[in-house]
């Protein structure tokens, strides 16, 4: 059965506006090429009605209404929202995987993760009430101080496509907790479940301009949005280009950002691992998601020993995984997400063939699909480091190897990248796993396993990867300011001046 994909409008101060220039732009379903349905295409024109809209909803009331309300308050409507998204979670998992191309079973979890981020953050908001006022250990006895945490103000969330309506939760989530309102701008690649996300908000009556949603282009769109002198803050997720003009316009009114761009992820597997298990999570590390993961694990850096035989049973399982349609039984890699990416991998795989590297396995279209931007999963040695393959994010299902010989060896060649996101250890010796996690250079690192990721851990890069940190208490913490307030508690005057009387 055909899966109907709602009509939509721009979400603008709680109502469906049509665009102001009446654009939209079509939707791709990258496993058929097909068409099926619009979205509409913001402009600078809806760009101004949405950011008018989160500044009137912040401001309502004196911020009473939202921004000043109790924790208690917003947590409401956060849970409000986490139960439709349960009740709706099949709908929505069709929704993106038609959108984006990941299978079934992969969009179904994230609905279940994208539920779980509002319960965790509503849990947050409730938090913050008791932690208001924290006192500060003053050396005077006749001051007393303390803290107040207060919501940034209006936020501008520009997010991607690779997991479309749970990578815009991580941003959204949090940010109404923290009492901020907001503008989001999903990817135009995947925008239909964040769509729905606004459907769910009027139903459960959330305040008018707390979320709004424009869905468009790039730069006619996020680039109005994110250099807008009216929002206090940008939360970016994306390619590095479009992180670092962000932070050029965000420069010039001295206004906060954070950003999560690309990464060019180690995994280190030494030679005491159970091959198999290793084999597993390499292939987890790199393949999940269609390969299309910014922290995906696509160096695999194997212990010499062990590499002839690995590679052997990584080759075999590799051409075992089930590429299909994501709405097939089984699926267990789905096209990239549009024609261009499918390009954009092609032209890794064919360049690192000119550079000298061996490509043992896929990087081809599968023989049993003729349409969709389908990709067979490619496993590539013989690479030096000064190769492209090795330096740049691919962002699809391609992993390069290389060979390592001793622990300080493995370390260099992880740390080997402009990129710090993350990087993930395999050893039974966990006093090993601890040094090197200790001396990866990123922000996330995984032992004996790559790429689980829970609400409650923080996820963030260093170096070209980015800075701040989405999820758990400091995903919070990106959307709050803090103010201390101290007070003169002495009846006595303070006596630094003389008083006229005395002169």
């Amino acid at each position: 059965m055909a899966i109907k994909v709602p009509r939509r409008e721009l979400f603008i101060d709680g109502e469906w506006r049509e665009p102001f220039r009446r654009k939209r732009l079509p939707v791709v379903n990258p496993a058929t090429e097909d068409i099926i349905g619009d979205i509409p295409a913001a402009t600078v024109e809806d760009v101004e009605f949405a950011v008018e809209a989160a500044r009137k909803a912040f401001a309502r009331n004196n911020g009473k209404d939202w921004a000043r309300a109790s924790g208690a308050v917003r947590a409401k409507y956060l849970r409000a929202i986490a139960a439709k998204i349960t009740e709706r979670k099949s709908e929505l998992a069709k929704l993106e995987a038609i959108d984006c191309g990941k299978p079934l079973q992969e969009a179904e979890w994230d609905m279940d993760d994208v539920s779980g981020c509002f319960e965790y953050y509503a849990d947050l908001a409730e938090g913050l009430d008791a932690k208001q006022k924290a006192p500060l250990a003053l050396p005077l006895e006749s001051f007393r101080g303390y803290v107040l945490k207060e919501p940034v103000g209006v936020v501008g969330l520009i997010t991607p496509w690779n997991y479309p309506l749970l990578m815009a939760v991580w941003k959204v989530a949090p940010s109404l907790a923290a009492g901020c309102t907001a503008i989001l701008k999903p990817s135009e690649l995947a925008s239909l479940t964040c769509l729905e996300l606004a459907d769910i908000c009027r139903e459960v009556g959330l305040p008018p301009g707390v979320l709004n949603i424009l869905t468009g282009l790039g730069p006619e769109a996020g680039a109005p949005l994110s250099s807008h002198p009216h929002i206090d803050k940008v939360a970016f997720t994306g390619s590095n280009a479009t992180g670092s003009n962000i932070m050029s316009s965000a420069a010039k009114l001295a206004k906060p950002v954070s950003l999560e761009l690309g990464g060019k992820s180690p995994i280190v597997v030494f030679d005491d691992v159970d091959i198999d298990k290793a084999v597993e999570w390499t292939m987890f590390g790199c393949f999940w998601t269609n390969g299309q993961i910014c922290s995906s694990t696509s160096r695999l850096l194997v212990h010499e020993r062990i590499a002839e035989e690995f590679l052997d049973k990584l080759v075999k399982w590799t051409k075992n995984i089930k590429i299909s349609d994501p709405l097939d039984e089984g699926c267990r890699l789905g096209p990239v997400v549009s024609k261009g990416q499918y390009e954009k991998v092609q032209k890794f795989v064919s360049n690192a063939k000119n550079e000298g590297a061996t490509v043992l396995c896929g990087g081809i279209r599968p023989s049993h699909l003729k349409k969709g931007y389908f990709v067979e999963p490619a496993i590539i040695t013989n690479v030096e480091t000064s190769m492209q393959i090795w330096r740049e994010e691919v962002f699809g299902p391609v992993l390069c190897v290389k060979t390592f010989s001793t622990e300080d060896d493995a370390i260099h060649l992880a740390n080997d990248s402009e990129y710090g996101l993350a990087g993930a250890v395999l050893s039974n010796d966990l006093e090993r796993c601890d040094r090197v996690s200790k001396a990866f250079q990123a922000g996330i690192v995984w032992i004996n396993c790559s790429q689980p990721c829970f609400v409650q851990a923080p996820w963030g890069g260093i170096k070209r990867s980015g800075f701040g940190r989405e999820l758990g208490e400091w995903g919070l913490e990106n959307y709050l300011s803090v103010k201390q307030v101290t007070q003169y508690t002495s009846g006595e005057p303070w006596g630094w001046y003389m008083p006229p009387s005395k002169l």
